[in-house]
């Protein structure tokens, strides 16, 4: 039997065991919508927004779905809905163009979505994500931003990505990659945001990237060296990794010769029959299980099983998860499950095992005190190594013991999220207590509005606005969202506990310390975010989270300050704004039809936006009704006003590629930015 005959029957045989595409057919977009949403809408999220039997329908109602004038789905949009799950279904979405899923919990490896070649914008950072990030990435051409940030992937940064020619926006950092960094410039022309940090990357970094972007896009990364601000490269003959002791000499030539390759070459001019038989069958088998396993998938309709409770999961480590190391990680390497060793004590206690520093370190950086709140002191540390923190001294939490305190941070430092500044570290004694956060440098919500009234003052725009309060909203919804049936509230939702990062993104602080208080110190703090229900019930809740963050957008669209009490940090700006109380002021004036005059006169000057200004004030007063059982939940203000701003998102050709905003809904404008 000749080689021809050989491959006729085997190839015939191995399609024969196929099933036959009529039998069962790929899905419609529809019905991939309904089983990605079952199998990841554990709190029914979706279930309550996608109405009608048809995803493209103009009489049907699915929430983040885009369609096509052809029928079909070309956009999905679902940030922030607490999604867990696989994202496989989604690759059969084949005319997808923009898919962001940030900030959700889903988990599985991205290998599915290269079937997505028509994707234009991809937004996965801030889930459970695994795996290595798979070379057929090169066959999403059109691809213009990519962001898989704060996620789980490891693996090598794969040089198939020089073959992304249009990519603007590459955002890795905060992941487990290792390995070497491929010369992206050489062939990424177009590429204007780069982001690497925080992962095990090592060796020489290309000079065309350090030339292009700034050292901070690829620090965190011990193991890189260069030309400067990078460690000089000391390796000449042998490459050291972080995690091998293991050396790979510089010359191929000296290397053991692999003894398959090592044989006569004349013996692979030709391969056996025997050996071809062995090729096609093993090809046949493997194409066999595929094949079988995704018109397996496409038949399956029944609901996945991955809904939990999170209630009992605020003092648990998750595997694998966006908490970081599963174990407390303490400053000298060592890990503890429950860190009560007296040798501990005097250990910074860390929740990731990244830039990790000793309390000496700290006690020896240079410090600027930033503030003063009914907590404690907040200073700004710049360590030895440049590395600049935010350190909070507790001084007036109710006592509490090691373990009971640790639970609280447990809580705080276990939680990550774009939109909330991180708990890195903590520090317990009993006369001490040290919370070491992310520091954010461009000041807060607050000072934005109401700081520097004077003639150079720079007004806050619009735009800035509605992206700060978008992005303040995703946070606390995730707060909200994330301990599940335990409903752990925020507890000082305002103006000045709105950070913005060095990018100019909003993140809420201070989450949890308020648990740290007794009820009626805790609700002291609020002022005029106060709900009115807190007056007689001294409890924290998420509704009224919910009535402190509508205290809030009340003054970002006035720009008045609610009443609250005058501290040294937070001046009067005049009597009549610090008596203001908002909720009532707005209703006063809009019961009498004067609404116009409730908005800031800062923004009168911008064209086009009453109609958004007026949108905002609804989701505003819907936020501050006084009856607690009335008010939306946070996942349906993120909705409300994501529903507002609308950005157009590139699924035309006419995208106009200049744009660098990273997220397809915080763009921010730099004219809105200030320091502390």
């Amino acid at each position: 039997m000749n080689k021809v005959s050989v491959f006729t029957l085997l190839f015939t045989f191995i399609l024969s065991l196929l099933p036959s595409p009529s039998l069962c057919s790929p899905p419609n977009d529809t019905e991939t919508l309904t089983i990605f949403r079952r199998q990841t809408d554990t709190h029914g999220n979706l279930l309550a927004n996608w109405t009608g039997v048809d995803a493209c329908s103009s009489t049907s109602t699915w929430v983040g779905v885009k369609c096509s004038a052809a029928g079909r789905v070309v956009s999905l949009s679902l940030p922030s809905l607490s999604l867990r799950g696989p994202i496989t279904a989604v690759s059969l979405l084949d005319q997808l163009r923009l898919l962001d899923l940030h900030n959700n919990r889903l988990n599985g490896t991205i290998f599915p979505l290269t079937n997505c070649t028509n994707l234009k914008l991809l937004y996965l950072s801030g889930n459970d994500l695994s795996g290595e990030i798979p070379p057929e990435i090169s066959s999403l051409r059109r691809l213009l931003r990519m962001d898989l940030s704060d996620n789980n992937i490891h693996g090598n940064i794969p040089r198939e990505l020089t073959n992304l020619t249009r990519l603007l926006t590459l955002r890795l950092q905060n992941n487990e990659l290792s390995g070497d960094i491929p010369d992206l410039s050489t062939s990424l022309h177009d590429l204007k945001e780069l982001n690497l940090s925080n992962n095990e990357l090592y060796g020489r970094l290309p000079n065309n990237l350090l030339k292009k972007f700034t050292d901070r896009s690829f620090s965190g990364n011990e193991g890189l060296c260069g030309s400067s601000p990078l460690r000089e490269c000391s390796f000449t003959g042998t490459i050291i990794t972080p995690s091998s002791s293991q050396t790979v000499p510089s010359n191929p030539s000296s290397m053991p010769q692999n003894p398959v390759l090592a044989k006569d070459k004349s013996h692979n001019k030709g391969l056996s029959t025997g050996a071809i038989v062995a090729i096609v069958v093993a090809n046949g088998v493997a194409l066999l299980v595929v094949t079988s396993f995704i018109v397996a998938y496409y038949c399956s309709r029944e609901r996945s099983s991955a809904s939990s409770k999170m209630g009992s999961e605020s003092g648990k480590r998750r595997s694998g998860s966006s908490y970081g190391s599963e174990k407390r990680v303490y400053a000298n390497g060592g890990g503890d499950s429950d860190g009560t060793t007296a040798t501990d004590k005097s250990k910074l206690v860390f929740y990731d095992r990244k830039n990790q520093f000793e309390l000496e370190d700290l006690l020896r950086a240079s410090a600027e005190m930033l503030g003063k709140g009914s907590l404690g002191t907040v200073y700004r540390a710049v360590l030895d190594d440049g590395c600049t923190v935010a350190v909070k001294r507790l001084k007036d939490a109710n006592p509490c013991p090691r373990r009971e305190f640790e639970q609280y941070m447990d809580v705080i430092g276990k939680l990550k999220h774009f939109n909330i500044v991180r708990l890195r570290a903590f520090y317990y004694a009993k006369e001490e207590k040290l919370l070491v956060y992310d520091y954010q440098s461009n000041g807060s919500l607050y000072s934005l509005l109401h700081g520097n009234r004077g003639p150079g003052r720079i007004p806050l725009d619009w735009t800035t606005r509605i992206s700060l309060v978008l992005g303040a909203a995703r946070g606390l919804a995730k707060i909200h969202e994330e301990y599940g049936a335990a409903k752990i509230p925020h507890g000082n939702v305002k103006s000045s506990n709105v950070l913005l990062d060095k990018n100019g993104n909003a993140c809420i602080s201070d989450f949890g310390l308020s648990l740290l208080l007794n009820p009626a110190h805790a609700i002291a703090r609020l002022g005029g975010y106060r709900a009115p229900e807190q007056a007689e019930v001294k409890k924290l809740s998420q509704k009224a989270d919910v009535y402190s963050f509508g205290v809030l957008l009340l003054e970002v669209l006035t720009g008045r300050a609610p009443s609250q009490y005058p501290s040294p940090t937070r001046p009067r700006i005049d009597e009549e704004e610090q008596a203001v109380d908002l909720p009532k002021w707005v209703r006063s004036v809009v019961k009498e039809e004067w609404t116009s005059e409730v908005f800031d006169q800062e923004l009168l000057r911008y064209k086009n936006i009453e109609e958004e200004l007026v949108s905002m004030l609804h989701v505003a007063l819907a936020c501050v009704v006084p009856q607690p059982e009335k008010r939306p939940t946070m996942v349906e203000v993120v909705k409300m006003i994501e529903d507002i701003r609308v950005e157009q998102s590139p699924l035309g050709e006419d995208y106009d590629e200049s744009r660098n905003s990273l997220s397809p809904s915080l763009a921010t404008t730099e004219d809105g930015l200030a320091g502390y």
